[in-house]
């Protein structure tokens, strides 16, 4: 029989082998490189004079303000020290366009390069409400200034005649500059004028770049002041050219013409390092240096003082967000600061308004980098977990970190949602905080990181407590020499073993306690004995069912599918006990004998989709590496057997019921690639998507039941898959309605999960299935798990929440496990705790390796109790609080309308905000959002969550 699919599926060499990963971006800034030197060349090499100074014209000292408002140009005097030049390592070439010796970079974003602030065009138009960035103050001489000014008799200098001239200098400038020779540069801050304007040399004139003859003349106004103790600088605004000093004589670009521009394409250029930036032609100090617009009509401009949202004075260590938020900065490693130990913003400066003139109180200024943002850090940390007999706090979820365990286990096992335990139950709803736990008891570790250790204790088994069953753990207390040992969780006193005995050194501890990793160890692996079992460790099974009717013929779903199966089998355990098992499915079930004796697979079918059965009850699931010839023939060959296939109809539920009594003897791992609705048989559905679209357009009160399931079939048959160790994962490769939220069902409750390809596309999405199909059968997981979570005695376990099927309140049960997969468990208070005490938490996995090794994880945390609600906010965890957050959106969307669940969201993060602004900040502000150090995330997180997908407004039914 031939095949038009390619053997062997679609080439390797076009395929990922690996899991998708994360990368992490990390923005840095070109300006605080080594490149700044060789960027600053540049400009200095080309500056273009318009015309030459009179050479008679010689100052006998530092300009001062005539009576005609002139200024009289000339070289600065040979007896003050020159301007500092600049290091010169290379010139830029002619003709090619310059960038800005100061030009502000911005960090690179994801989207697109970074964007400098000038442009490229001298005289660019800018919006009159566009308010220019923050810059800092020039350096100044200190044997230059002058005593401070009186606050008081403030006298306004009369307008110059000069600045009604018919003719003025324009010079365009860029952003403001940054730091040479480890001196700040940017516009000098006004002082109040007294009487007369005190002179003051302000270093080498700066060059005219650039002259418009026909420039309006711009109005003085009245000019404003930001309150330094600086006097003003002025050079006049009808100055003409000058040399930018003695030591760099004026070069030009191209044949010497006046007035005449670098180039089209040349950004504006700074004169000097020491001068401070000009604004249009005004030689007003405190300007920032951009590019130049006139006034409006009827509104004088404002000038010789920064715009009123750089007026905002705040104190040192105090961000301040007026009528948004304040919180302080955090150092990672040291206890967050509370907001009521911070310092009250001081109030918004009040001056003219650059567009209207009127004395105004304005908003303060927003400081970019103090909004909350996730850190991003590209170290790696060293995480002790325990250190100096007290819990460390875990670094987040999101940084890059090595776990050294010392005592707890590590943060990506589990993790709380406190890290310090409330003594009370009233104190815990007073903070409005959930106490929860996020377990990954399988969760990947950094290769840098220690294995976690295996300990065999014989056929006596792990040391545990007689009462409340915990398993021994660094935390448990020896006493009377070692004799006997107290319970960290119940208190229990229990005799300590024989052959488990040893001598307490001087600090109290057993002289073998480092020696031993269930003692100074957070997570270790015990070795199950048979008491642990039921029957014998269960094979690693892999049984997969293929969709091949009409719809997944055409769409290419079912090639894809057979594809990815056929070159991710590879990658499977290997060993004996690793066995495999195959079916497809339309209106009936098509089973396959790979046996080796056969000359070719054999195909058996079930047409009764009613009352389903399996044809054999061996030969259908066959070890691995007794079949590997077969199965690649079968799947090469299931697209072509297929390809005039014109059944329409699904019998979905039928074949999952017929592939589990194929895996009923056995338990093990059903992989479904489902592509149209299931309509026939067992489980069918029916279409609910014009009935949906309906209901959502119209905005329904009742359009959230469509998440809901449809039937209860499928969820009674799931049930009893979890009972015999059947965990079902499904692939939904479609382009119409297949009713995910019935589907969805079955995998949830046997501890899988669901793939979703929507819409489907062979170009597109064959490489992510293979990829996808791999991870899932190649990650660290195990098979017919059992889990419990203990804790003190104070405590107890509210509600687990994943997917898994819970048959009695103590224990749940994971038909299939794996290192992606979450549990959250809750809490609640029934009994208090003193101050200083300890809470431990312990969960305990009994599972099975894909090795067929029967193996107990044991995870252990403790954490410190307070009573002092400021510490319950220092030590919140935002990603494990976040993640409740999220799991209690998800359980809610399907129960009520999606606006409430909206919500109850908000409600969550405004409730935890109010209460730390309540009781744990002194400010009381109506106008500032006060956050916890630890939280200050949170809001930004609601937010994004508000606006995810989940919470459209308009739904994909679907």
């Amino acid at each position: 029989m031939t095949s038009s699919f390619p053997p062997g599926g679609y080439p390797r060499s076009h395929l990922s082998h690996q899991p998708p990963e994360t990368a992490e971006t990390s923005s840095t800034n070109p300006i605080s490189g080594p490149g700044l030197v060789s960027s600053l060349q540049g400009p200095m090499h080309n500056l273009q004079i318009g015309r030459p100074p009179p050479p008679s014209a010689v100052p006998a000292g530092p300009p001062s303000f005539l009576s005609s408002g002139g200024s009289r140009p000339g070289p600065p005097p040979q007896s003050l020290p020159s301007r500092p030049q600049f290091p010169q390592s290379s010139v830029p070439t002619q003709g090619q366009p310059q960038q800005p010796p100061f030009a502000r970079q911005s960090p690179a974003l994801p989207n697109g390069p970074p964007t400098f602030g000038p442009s490229a065009t001298p005289f660019p138009t800018v919006p009159h409400n566009r308010a220019p960035p923050p810059t800092a103050a020039p350096p100044q001489a200190s044997h230059h200034l002058p005593g401070s000014p009186p606050a008081t008799n403030t006298i306004q200098p009369s307008i110059s005649a000069s600045l009604f001239s018919a003719q003025s200098v324009t010079v365009p400038m860029g952003p403001p500059p940054a730091s040479v020779g480890g001196l700040p540069v940017g516009p000098a801050q006004s002082q109040a004028l007294t009487g007369s304007i005190p002179q003051q040399y302000s270093g080498p004139p700066q060059p005219m770049l650039h002259a418009r003859p026909a420039q309006p003349p711009p109005y003085a106004g009245q000019p404003q002041f930001a309150g330094s103790a600086q006097p003003p600088q002025y050079t006049g605004p009808a100055q003409p050219p000058q040399y930018a000093g003695p030591a760099q004589p004026p070069q030009y670009a191209g044949p010497s013409q006046p007035t005449q521009y670098a180039g089209p394409a040349q950004p504006p250029q700074y004169a000097g390092p020491a001068q401070p930036p000009q604004y249009a032609g005004m030689a007003q100090p405190g300007q920032f240096a951009g590019p130049p617009h006139p006034p409006m009509s009827g509104a004088p401009p404002s000038f010789g003082s920064p715009p009123m949202w750089q007026q905002q004075q705040t104190r040192p260590g105090v961000a301040t967000m007026s009528s948004m938020m304040q919180t302080p900065p955090r150092v990672f490693g040291v206890p967050p600061t509370l907001s009521h130990q911070s310092i009250p913003p001081a109030p918004s400066a009040v001056g003219n308004s650059p567009l209207v003139g009127s004395q105004s109180s304005t908003p303060s200024k927003i400081d970019p980098s103090q909004i909350p943002r996730p850190v991003s850090g590209s170290s790696v940390t060293i995480f002790e977990t325990w250190q100096g007999n007290q819990a460390n706090v875990p670094p987040p979820a999101t940084s890059e970190f090595i776990v050294k365990d010392t005592g707890n286990c590590s943060p990506r096992l589990m993790r709380c949602t406190l890290n310090q335990i409330p003594c009370t139950g009233d104190l815990l709803s007073t903070s409005s905080m959930p106490l929860a736990l996020m377990v990954q008891p399988l969760a990947l570790s950094n290769p840098s990181e220690e294995p976690i250790q295996v300990v065999d204790f014989g056929e006596s088994g792990p040391l545990r407590c007689s009462r409340c069953k915990a398993y021994v753990n660094p935390f448990m207390k020896f006493v009377d020499q070692g004799r006997h040992f107290i319970c960290n969780l119940c208190g229990h006193n229990d005799e300590t073993p024989r052959d488990y005995f040893c001598n307490l050194g001087p600090d109290g501890r057993r002289r073998d306690a480092d020696e031993r990793p269930e003692l100074c160890r957070g997570a270790v692996e015990f070795v199950a004995t048979k008491e642990y079992m039921i029957r014998d460790p269960m094979p690693a099974v892999f049984f997969f069912l293929i969709d091949v009717s009409v719809n997944a013929i055409r769409t290419g779903a079912t090639a894809a599918a057979c594809s990815a199966i056929s070159q991710a089998i590879t990658d499977l355990p290997e060993g004996p006990r690793t066995m495999v098992g195959i079916a497809t499915f339309d209106s009936a079930i098509h089973f396959y004998n790979l046996k080796r004796a056969l000359q070719q697979p054999l195909m058996l079918i079930v047409p009764d989709v009613q009352d389903v059965y399996t044809p054999l009850q061996s030969d259908l699931i066959v070890p691995v590496v007794e079949c590997c010839q077969h199965l690649e023939q079968l799947l090469e060959s299931i697209p072509t057997m297929f390809e005039d296939n014109k059944v329409t109809d699904s019998a979905f539920g039928a074949a999952i019921k017929a592939a589990f009594l194929a895996l009923k003897p056995t338990g093990g791992k059903l992989l479904v690639f489902q592509s149209v609705l299931p309509s026939i048989g067992i489980g069918s559905l029916s279409s609910r998507e014009t009935e949906g679209r309906a209901n959502v357009s119209s905005g329904e009160k009742e359009a959230h039941k469509l998440l809901q399931p449809a039937d209860t079939t499928l969820k009674t048959m799931a049930i009893e898959f979890a009972e015999y160790q059947v965990c079902v994962d499904v692939f939904i490769t479609t382009q119409a309605f297949v009713d995910l939220a019935s589907i969805s069902v079955v995998p949830r409750t046997t501890g899988g999960q669901v793939y979703y390809y929507h819409p489907f596309s062979a170009l597109a999405d064959t490489a992510k299935l293979y990829n996808d199909l791999r991870w899932n059968i190649s990650r660290p997981q195990g098979f017919e798990a059992v889990m419990r979570v203990r804790c003190s005695q104070g405590v107890q376990v509210q509600e687990y929440s994943g997917n898994f099927c819970k048959r009695i309140p103590t224990d749940i049960d994971l038909p299939g496990i794996d290192c992606d997969k979450s549990i959250m468990v809750t809490f609640k208070h029934d009994d208090k705790f003193q101050e200083g005490s300890e809470c431990a938490f312990q969960c305990a996995l009994l599972y099975t390796t894909v090795f067929g090794q029967r193996r107990i994880r044991v995870s252990n945390l403790s954490l410190p109790c307070t009573s002092m609600l400021s510490n319950l906010f220092r030590s919140a965890d935002l990603d494990t609080q976040f993640g409740c957050f999220l799991r209690q959106a998800a359980s809610g969307i399907p129960t009520a309308p999606l606006s409430q669940v909206r919500e109850q969201i908000t409600n969550l993060c405004v409730n935890i905000l109010h209460s730390y602004r309540k009781y744990c900040a002194t400010v009381s502000s109506s106008a500032q959002l006060i956050l916890p150090e630890s939280l200050k995330l949170l809001p930004l997180y609601t937010l994004a969550l508000s606006k995810s997908t989940g919470f459209a407004q308009r739904w994909q039914v679907g």
